[in-house]
């Protein structure tokens, strides 16, 4: 949910994605990729920063949109070939955007809800979100948290149901993962994504149901729309859900990552469960949703500690196994896109030294400066 105020246009993901889709349709080896990170404003002390138009306006050169809160932003990545492109669009893209938010005055956090300060009912002065606002009350009020959405481009709808079938499994190891809200306003608390707990209040959200076909989904879709639990598609947020507006599938379980290098193993993970989900011809495992959610809530309780749950098998294992078990079954996509290498290295990094959440813990309980440890730098 987001609307363009940057100096670029939608052209970045949704031109290149329209060009791309019909080259991956005819025969392109690896499909296309892009992202988008959704960034928290802060002031020097660590309260929300509602400057999100101004922080927008004044970033040269990149495609930045609104958020719901006026302390966020998003960017919107080029559509990107290989990892390292990705890698290097966000790191100029961050490294710009901070630049712009620290002349506004302001610091800019990699965090995926607010560590510090108080919370601020700043809704964004745009129809769409004042509409939520008076549709939902205090949830679109409290809905400053950031979140990672990664595009995956597929041949067509009926791909992108299959596909996200198939990623059901591999979900909560992914928001595992990317965990990065374990301190929010000033408490500890108990989770390593408190984001996902906040984020499951929402009428269509979480795990995607298990569809047999694109009018299967649909159907369902409409139900959501007829009751009036939603405004319109785009409020679909399940975790893997097709474009409604791109010819992609697009992951949305992800915190937004503390680093870029945590951002592009979600990205070449999510790529290679596509490659590994189209190659596979079949509509997908069904699981047992109880389990499931399960393994949901023990990713955003444990993150990277703990356990957590193979699916597939009703069995719970150390998360360091299931994730073993994801490396496993994407393996062959992963040695085509020749990231083998750095998807095992960065993920034992993560599990040696703590992704976000686990620093966050670590911070807070040290008593160190949270803002200066999510704070991306101009």
């Amino acid at each position: 949910m987001a609307v363009t105020v940057g100096r670029l246009t939608r052209q970045s993901l949704e031109g290149g994605f329209l060009a791309v889709g019909v080259g991956y349709r005819l025969g392109v080896k690896h499909p296309s990729m892009g992202v988008e990170e959704e960034l928290l404003l802060v002031s020097a002390t660590g309260q929300p920063l509602p400057r999100s138009k101004a922080v927008a306006e004044g970033t040269e050169g990149v495609d930045v949109e609104l958020e719901l809160t006026r302390a966020q932003v998003e960017t919107n990545s080029p559509v990107c070939e290989t990892a390292d492109e990705l890698h290097e669009q966000l790191t100029v893209m961050r490294k710009k955007l901070a630049v712009s938010a620290a002349e506004q005055g302001g610091r800019l956090l990699a965090v995926a809800a607010p560590p510090t300060g108080e919370a601020a009912h700043l809704v964004t002065r745009k129809p769409r979100y004042l509409e939520m606002e008076g549709r939902y009350g205090l949830l679109a009020k409290e809905q400053a948290v950031c979140g990672c959405h990664v595009h995956i481009d597929v041949p067509d709808k009926e791909a992108a149901i299959r596909v996200s079938n198939h990623l059901r499994p591999w979900l909560p190891a992914l928001l595992a993962l990317t965990a990065n809200s374990a301190v929010y306003l000033g408490h500890d608390t108990g989770f390593a994504s408190w984001r996902w707990i906040m984020w499951s209040r929402w009428p269509c959200v979480g795990q995607p149901p298990y569809f047999e076909s694109a009018e299967h989904y649909d159907r369902l879709v409409q139900t959501f729309l007829t009751s009036g639990a939603i405004m319109d598609e785009r409020m679909v947020y399940w975790d893997a859900r097709p474009s409604s507006h791109l010819p992609t599938i697009e992951l949305r379980v992800s915190d937004v990552p503390l680093t870029v290098d945590e951002t592009v193993l979600h990205a070449t993970l999510g790529r290679a469960l596509v490659m590994t989900a189209l190659d596979s011809g079949s509509l997908g495992p069904e699981l047992q949703p109880e389990v499931l959610r399960a393994a949901y809530w023990l990713a955003a309780k444990n993150g990277l500690t703990g356990d957590n749950l193979d699916v597939r098998r009703n069995k719970v294992l150390p998360i360091e196994q299931v994730l073993g078990l994801l490396i496993d079954h994407v393996r062959p996509a992963l040695e085509q896109l020749g990231e083998v290498e750095r998807v095992e290295t960065t993920i034992q990094r993560l599990l040696r030294e703590g992704n976000g959440a686990r620093r966050q813990q670590k911070a807070f309980r040290e008593g160190d400066d949270l803002i200066a440890l999510t704070e991306l730098r101009p």
